[in-house]
């Protein structure tokens, strides 16, 4: 699944992902914002592995926004523009294919 959001006054947000047994498998997350440490990525993406596909958007920021060490900098994006990305790859996926 793919889904992307373009964050108000912001950057482009890309999550690519599998629903395997309804939770989130094989997410990568990427887009043009910018994440420092670079390592950042890794905890938000590691964050989103194992998710529940059932969860909603302020679930999904929520956990997103846990894994991000206090001392990171996110920019052109947020916790939210993840989980937002996140949703519409499933009503894409599923106004595409009749699933979900």
């Amino acid at each position: 699944m793919h889904g992307e959001y373009k964050t108000p006054g912001g950057k482009l947000v890309v999550v690519d992902f599998d629903v395997i047994a309804d939770l989130l498998r094989h997410v990568e997350v990427s887009g043009d914002f910018f994440l420092y440490p670079e390592e950042t990525l890794f905890a938000m993406t590691a964050s989103l592995e194992g998710l529940s596909a059932a969860l909603d958007e302020g679930a999904i920021a929520a956990v997103v926004r846990t894994a991000i060490p206090a001392d990171a900098e996110v920019l052109g994006t947020s916790p939210e523009g993840v989980a937002i990305a996140v949703r519409r790859a499933m009503r894409d996926d599923a106004e595409g294919t009749g699933q979900r």
